[in-house]
């Protein structure tokens, strides 16, 4: 055992899993600072290559993360426990507004869809080797994109929003590298983000998107990937308005080398016109998921970006899981070309939702945010005491901490399911359980 470090081994395995079976133990806690790797060497009698092999391995696990010259940390939350892992339980009896989920009633079965498919693909079976990708999708995709202003670019189709994030970063970035993302945003990502080995620069959000100014000072600092989420934003239901868009790009005109990652995955459950970033530097991606329109369970998401960022995500996923379905892809088609989901009907049915309750939150002096998609932010002085006393008033909502770090606290309510009965008392509720903040408090 090393002094007051409890790190032991001589090779870079046996120095990796002693770190980890510390932190797993309570002994070396988060946010700790490890031992420079040649001070570690030299209290090991090993090479410094040998230690710096095994930090390597803990941050690509998530275990530590590296900041430059100020050294290398325990993660404040390890990889293993997310903030996926921060939710309440839900008692029976307690009303669910926490979970995230689309309105299954707004959502198009989906049986005769995939029979069709399957029909189709009995015709042509899908064998190794026969491409990964459907052309009929690729076509309406890139059709799709155009109609939005998105850059001509490759199709590619991933398993979800996040593994395509995830595809991106990784053929992009490297242990260390600095990512801005937005605060609060998805947590999902907030997660990824670290467990990648990559670091978070938070990135501020208002209504309209991502602030300017927090965006400049990333880069300026070094980022070198930006994540932004166009419409329906998680948790805030921020959408990049067309002046804001207006401002972010002369921002990413100034450090073209950043890698520039775009969710659209309120795609089909919004009608707030889009307004891309994607083309302003060399290397970028635009991620559009049918998961909240069609529903989770499809795992589909078109990529497409750059000529070599689309073929370096194509050629790691040839390694893994090598396509996704075809058959999955094909049932999507018939989705998107058969107008399953009336657009209009869908955004006007959240947006009446969301607009309801921000109404009858602010008749109770509480600011609220929504400006789209399926969810409600409401900043708050303390979000454990507020979603305790929500609790046990019978509502369940989601904790800003699954989605914030240096931003103000806040609690997420779900609206998608939320009746037109339930408003009044659920703002009551949030009225009894919160004291107001100023406006503007969660940027």
């Amino acid at each position: 055992m090393l002094g007051e470090y409890p790190i032991q081994g001589r090779g870079a395995a046996d120095i990796s899993a002693s770190v980890e079976r510390s932190v797993a133990a309570g002994e070396l806690e988060p946010g700790q600072l490890l031992p420079p790797m040649r001070e570690l060497a030299v209290r090991l009698g090993v090479n410094p290559n040998t230690v710096a092999a095994a930090y390597r391995t803990l941050r690509e696990r998530g275990v530590i993360e590296t900041a430059g010259r100020r050294g290398s940390r325990v993660r404040a939350r390890p990889a293993t426990t997310g903030r996926e892992d921060i939710r309440v339980s839900v008692p029976e009896g307690v009303r669910d507004l926490a979970d995230g989920n689309p309105d299954p009633a707004l959502l198009p079965p989906l049986a005769g869809v995939f029979a069709a498919a399957a029909e189709e693909g009995d015709r042509a079976p899908v064998l190794y080797g026969s491409g990964s990708l459907e052309p009929e999708l690729a076509r309406i995709a890139r059709a799709d994109l155009d109609a939005d202003g998105v850059p001509d670019g490759p199709v590619a189709v991933t398993s979800g929003s996040l593994d395509a994030i995830e595809r991106v970063l990784a053929v992009h970035l490297k242990p260390g590298d600095a990512v801005a993302v937005e605060d609060p945003g998805w947590g999902s990502v907030l997660d990824l983000v670290p467990a990648l080995g990559l670091r978070i620069v938070p990135v501020g959000v208002d209504d309209e998107g991502p602030l300017p100014d927090d965006v400049r000072r990333a880069l300026e600092g070094g980022a070198r990937a930006l994540i932004v989420t166009d419409r329906a934003q998680n948790p805030t239901g921020a959408v990049v308005s067309a002046t804001r868009a207006r401002a972010l790009r002369p921002v990413l005109r100034k450090h073209p080398r950043t890698l520039l990652i775009e969710d659209d995955h309120g795609c089909r459950i919004v009608d707030q016109p889009l307004h891309p970033l994607a083309g302003v530097t060399h290397s970028w991606a635009f991620v559009r998921s049918g998961a909240k329109a069609y529903g989770p369970d499809l795992r589909l998401a078109v990529l497409t970006g750059d000529a070599d960022t689309v073929d370096r995500v194509r050629g790691r996923q040839r390694l893994g899981p090598g396509w996704v379905s075809r058959l999955v892809q094909r049932a999507v088609v018939r989705l998107w070309s058969g107008g399953a989901v009336d657009v209009a009907a869908v955004a006007a049915a959240y947006g009446r939702r969301r607009d309801a309750l921000i109404g009858a939150l602010a008749e109770r002096g509480i600011e609220a945010h929504g400006p789209s998609g399926m969810n409600v932010w409401i900043p708050v002085p303390d979000e454990t005491g507020a979603v305790a006393r929500l609790l046990h008033a019978g509502w369940a909502v989601a904790p800003g901490a699954r989605f914030r770090m240096n931003a103000p606290q806040g609690i997420r309510i779900t609206v998608s399911t939320l009746t037109d009965e339930e408003i009044g008392r659920l703002a009551d509720a949030v009225a009894s359980a919160i004291v107001p903040v100023s406006e503007g408090g969660y940027v």
